[in-house]
């Protein structure tokens, strides 16, 4: 029912439905659930597809329609009470955008007639034309939302890249080191000659060569060469574990380019969904979460770890009663599936599987995932764990190499 693009179709589809809050669908969940449809017509043969429901929640007989008009830009799902009052619509109209007004309390106006073109198609079979028409507007949708979703991960990708490229060498922090220590040396030997207001100190180092030093600024003379020794001993440090630097990067690299395969493979609209969610990201801003990635499958929250440093802030984070998950005797993500005490359905373990190894691994094949509850998880040493109770389903990840 998007404005210009409103259809009917079949399809085969067992997407679960989303939930909205909007006053439309609480009143369409409120009244029509479990109703009874008495009618289906298309009235004068116009664009317009009514349904007359008898509510189970009614205290006496009284019908409600829920009309679908699929007129471009004033596309529309109307509910009316039987004197063609509104109730509610998807869309509020105003007399400023339409002669015709569509507003809570007032009475619905005829469409104007119809002019069906002379060329309009024959359909001789409904039902396959419905499916079909379902299939181009899947195909078309996908393409689009593949390659908007693609561009976004390189960039998150990209960015990850160019900090790893930036990483200085312990070789470049050792010698920084090496300087920032003679140096200091230096200025200790010098001390007698540098002024409050001196920016520069002009002196010799201990080879007898001139040496010209950047004063810092703030920082009263006595205290500038322990400044350097400071910056010294930084430089060390950042040497020492540089290495650690290097492969949370990387690993966050590796885990995109994984996201990034994972989303070249997807064959349809709500798996391209589910592997980036557009509510995820609005999520991440509202709770500040920042170690890890967050998914949503059938309205339960999924984090996953994209480092070993990210898998061990996890298993922190997790509650008891919360459902923990990796790949069986493959090095993978920590995957946490929220669970606020409720039991899950078999389906969304299987779509948090999927996305475990999605996003572990590249190779096609069948692979075992395992899971239990975090309470059974024993955390050993950094992110390495040994679990108990646990359950094992097989996820298979497609590829060229296994397509038939």
């Amino acid at each position: 029912m998007t404005r210009g693009e409103s259809f009917i179709y079949i399809s085969d589809s067992k997407r679960p439905l989303q939930a909205y809050n909007a006053p439309f669908d609480k009143l369409i969940h409120s009244l029509l659930s479990a109703s009874k449809i008495l009618k289906v017509e298309q009235p004068n043969s116009d664009r317009i597809l009514r349904l007359t429901l008898a509510p189970k929640s009614a205290y006496k007989e009284k019908t409600i329609a829920l009309q679908f008009e699929f007129t471009g830009k004033h596309t529309n799902a109307i509910l009316l009470d039987e004197n063609e009052v509104v109730i509610e619509a998807l869309r509020h109209i105003d007399a400023n955008r339409s002669f015709r007004v569509i507003r809570p309390g007032m009475e619905l106006s005829p469409l104007p007639t119809y002019q069906q073109k002379e060329n309009s198609e024959i359909i001789e079979n409904i039902e396959d034309h419905l499916k079909e028409k379902y299939k181009i507007f899947e195909q078309k949708r996908s393409v689009g939302l593949k390659r908007q979703k693609l561009l976004m991960i390189a960039k998150k990708r990209d960015k990850l890249q160019k900090l790893f490229k930036k990483l200085p060498s312990v070789q470049s922090l050792a010698e920084e080191s090496k300087k920032n220590q003679n140096i200091a040396n230096i200025i200790l030997a010098n001390l007698y000659q540098i002024k409050p207001y001196d920016k520069k100190l002009k002196s010799y180092d201990f080879e007898g060569e001139e040496i010209t030093i950047s004063l810092p600024k703030g920082v009263v003379p006595n205290r500038i060469s322990e400044y350097f020794f400071n910056q010294a001993k930084r430089a060390k440090a950042k040497a020492k574990n540089i290495y650690i630097e290097e492969e949370n990067l990387r690993t966050k690299i590796n885990f995109y380019n994984n996201m990034y395969y994972a989303i070249e493979q997807a064959k349809s609209s709500h798996e391209l969904e589910l592997l980036v969610p557009k509510r995820a990201k609005a999520q991440r801003k509202k709770e500040k979460i920042k170690e890890c990635e967050l998914f949503w499958i059938d309205d339960y929250k999924v984090l996953i770890g994209r480092n070993s440093k990210e898998n061990q802030a996890l298993l922190k984070i997790a509650k008891s009663n919360d459902i923990w998950m990796h790949i069986k005797n493959i090095p993978s993500s920590h995957l946490i599936i929220k669970t606020d005490k409720q039991n899950l359905p078999d389906s969304v373990i299987e779509k948090a599987g999927k996305l475990c190894v999605d996003f572990s691994l590249t190779q096609a094949g069948d692979y075992q995932v395992d899971y239990c509850k975090r309470r059974f998880v024993k955390i050993q040493e950094g992110s390495s764990v040994e679990y108990d109770k646990y359950k094992t389903i097989t996820v298979r990840k497609e590829g060229i190499e296994i397509r038939e």
